[in-house]
């Protein structure tokens, strides 16, 4: 009852579950490194439909086999879901607090785990980063520069000592880039450090948007979702923690021409390789930018993320939550 009841309460009815295809798109392969992970007979199975826009997932390990976490960001709300109990409702509102009306994706995006496993979320109309703190509310980590509020952080990751790197484009904004209410007159991708100090990384890029660290954490990968130059870009991190001058890993434009959609979220295998969202499709990226192949649903795609065994993807794809199982 529990379940049924906070499926109804927000919009994502039984008859739209039911509806919901089993599986869907195609796996393309581009090199032969990319049979190591999915071929032409690997399956992008449909957990769940029936949302509005997903985005941020975040796997949660624990007894009960782990859960997966994700935002519906016009909904204002994070979902869970687990394969023995399907999807319910984690928590609304997620986002944004306020009582009158804060546009169209009010709510969280990107999600992930602190040192301490608390869930730490990007909030747009709140226009922070935020902690859910254990017992108790959440606490705001951060959401000024140099006294001035953030546009709407967008996605985010730790690297080992805590240190947390995240992106601030204005997508959350009720008008976006022309907002009134926006301070900063531009789009950065900045390092909260352990100490609290916050560090504008660099500000080129137009749209930041997905963020990911490598395996060694060398390397900052941030996608760019800017229509007019839709890539993924490699910063090295130097030992001051500032970044290197960045290169083009890969140019997403011509691919905007079979299917919709940008570069947004991405997430990093253990081996180095970048399963990157972009146009109709995960892209599959070697470290140095090879496209390996690509896990095509046809449809918008925001963002993906491992088990904690990296034994499934879970893409969040429009309305859609999926997962396609590792080879």
């Amino acid at each position: 009852m529990r379940k049924l009841l906070s499926l109804l309460l927000l919009g994502v009815a039984t008859c739209g579950v039911a509806q919901t295809p089993s599986t869907i798109g195609q796996i393309e392969v581009l090199a032969p490194e990319m049979e190591t992970y999915a071929d032409a007979a690997s399956k992008i199975e449909v957990l769940a439909g029936g949302f509005t826009w997903t985005e941020g997932p975040v796997w949660i390990a624990d007894d009960g086999g782990g859960h997966l976490l994700f935002s519906d960001i016009p909904r204002n709300s994070i979902f869970r879901w687990s394969q023995s109990r399907g999807v319910e409702l984690f928590m609304r509102p997620s986002g944004y607090t306020g009582v009158s009306y804060y546009g169209l994706e009010p709510g969280s995006n990107g999600l992930t785990l602190d040192a301490e496993h608390r869930l730490t979320m990007c909030e747009h109309g709140d226009r922070r980063v935020s902690v859910l703190s254990r017992g108790g509310g959440k606490r705001t980590l951060v959401d000024r520069y140099q006294g001035k509020r953030l546009n709407s952080p967008n996605d985010l990751t730790f690297d080992k000592s805590g240190n947390l790197y995240f992106t601030d484009p204005p997508y959350g904004l009720p008008e976006r880039a022309d907002d009134p209410r926006r301070e900063l007159d531009f789009c950065g991708v900045y390092r909260l450090g352990v100490d609290g100090s916050l560090t504008l990384l660099t500000k080129e890029m137009t749209r930041p948007n997905g963020i990911a660290l490598s395996p060694d954490e060398k390397t900052l990968y941030v996608a760019q979702s800017d229509p007019e130059r839709p890539i993924w870009m490699a910063f090295p991190i130097g030992d001051d923690g500032k970044l290197a001058q960045g290169k083009v890993l890969h140019d997403a434009k011509p691919a905007m021409e079979e299917y919709p959609g940008l570069p947004d979220g991405m997430t990093v295998k253990t081996d180095g390789t970048i399963f990157g969202s972009g146009p109709g499709a995960i892209y599959v990226l070697s470290p140095v930018g090879k496209l390996l192949g690509r896990i095509i649903t046809g449809g918008r795609v925001s963002n993906c993320t491992f088990d904690a065994e990296e034994t499934y993807l879970y893409i969040t794809a429009d309305k859609f939550l999926c997962r396609i199982k590792m080879k």
